[in-house]
Protein backbone atom coordinates (compact mmCIF):
# COMPACT_ATOMS: atom_id res chain seq x y z
CA UNK A 1 0.00 0.00 0.00
CA UNK A 2 1.38 3.38 -1.04
CA UNK A 3 0.63 6.56 0.86
CA UNK A 4 0.92 9.68 -1.29
CA UNK A 5 0.20 13.30 -0.53
CA UNK A 6 -0.11 15.66 -3.48
CA UNK A 7 0.69 19.31 -2.96
CA UNK A 8 -1.72 21.97 -4.08
CA UNK A 9 0.20 24.13 -6.58
CA UNK A 10 -2.38 26.81 -7.17
CA UNK A 11 -5.96 27.68 -6.31
CA UNK A 12 -8.41 30.55 -6.66
CA UNK A 13 -10.94 31.56 -4.01
CA UNK A 14 -13.83 34.02 -4.35
CA UNK A 15 -15.34 36.24 -1.67
CA UNK A 16 -18.16 38.76 -1.50
CA UNK A 17 -19.66 41.06 1.12
CA UNK A 18 -21.83 44.14 1.41
CA UNK A 19 -19.11 46.16 3.12
CA UNK A 20 -15.40 46.41 2.40
CA UNK A 21 -14.36 45.65 6.00
CA UNK A 22 -16.17 42.28 5.96
CA UNK A 23 -14.54 41.43 2.65
CA UNK A 24 -11.10 42.28 4.03
CA UNK A 25 -11.76 40.12 7.10
CA UNK A 26 -12.77 37.15 4.93
CA UNK A 27 -9.64 37.54 2.82
CA UNK A 28 -7.34 37.86 5.85
CA UNK A 29 -8.73 34.64 7.36
CA UNK A 30 -8.29 32.82 4.05
CA UNK A 31 -4.71 34.06 3.71
CA UNK A 32 -3.85 32.68 7.16
CA UNK A 33 -5.45 29.32 6.35
CA UNK A 34 -3.61 29.10 3.03
CA UNK A 35 -0.29 29.95 4.70
CA UNK A 36 -0.70 26.69 6.62
CA UNK A 37 -0.99 24.96 3.24
CA UNK A 38 2.23 26.72 2.16
CA UNK A 39 0.39 28.93 -0.34
CA UNK A 40 1.11 32.63 -0.86
CA UNK A 41 -1.06 35.27 -2.50
CA UNK A 42 -0.07 35.59 -6.16
CA UNK A 43 -2.76 38.02 -7.36
CA UNK A 44 -5.93 39.74 -6.20
CA UNK A 45 -8.76 40.97 -8.41
CA UNK A 46 -11.68 42.96 -7.03
CA UNK A 47 -14.90 44.50 -8.24
CA UNK A 48 -17.74 46.58 -6.85
CA UNK A 49 -21.27 46.52 -8.18
CA UNK A 50 -24.71 47.70 -7.08
CA UNK A 51 -27.09 44.96 -5.94
CA UNK A 52 -30.61 46.18 -6.77
CA UNK A 53 -32.29 43.54 -4.58
CA UNK A 54 -30.62 44.74 -1.40
CA UNK A 55 -30.08 48.29 -2.67
CA UNK A 56 -26.47 48.14 -1.45
CA UNK A 57 -23.03 48.02 -2.98
CA UNK A 58 -21.67 44.48 -3.32
CA UNK A 59 -17.90 44.03 -3.04
CA UNK A 60 -16.27 40.93 -4.47
CA UNK A 61 -12.72 39.67 -4.75
CA UNK A 62 -10.85 36.75 -6.25
CA UNK A 63 -7.58 35.70 -4.67
CA UNK A 64 -5.11 33.54 -6.57
CA UNK A 65 -2.88 31.49 -4.26
CA UNK A 66 0.34 29.79 -5.39
CA UNK A 67 2.77 27.46 -3.70
CA UNK A 68 5.67 29.14 -1.88
CA UNK A 69 8.96 28.89 -3.75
Amino acid sequence: MEFRIDLIDTKVECYEAYDIKSLETQMEKAIEINKALMLDVHAVSHQTTFDPRSEKMLYSAMVHFRIKK
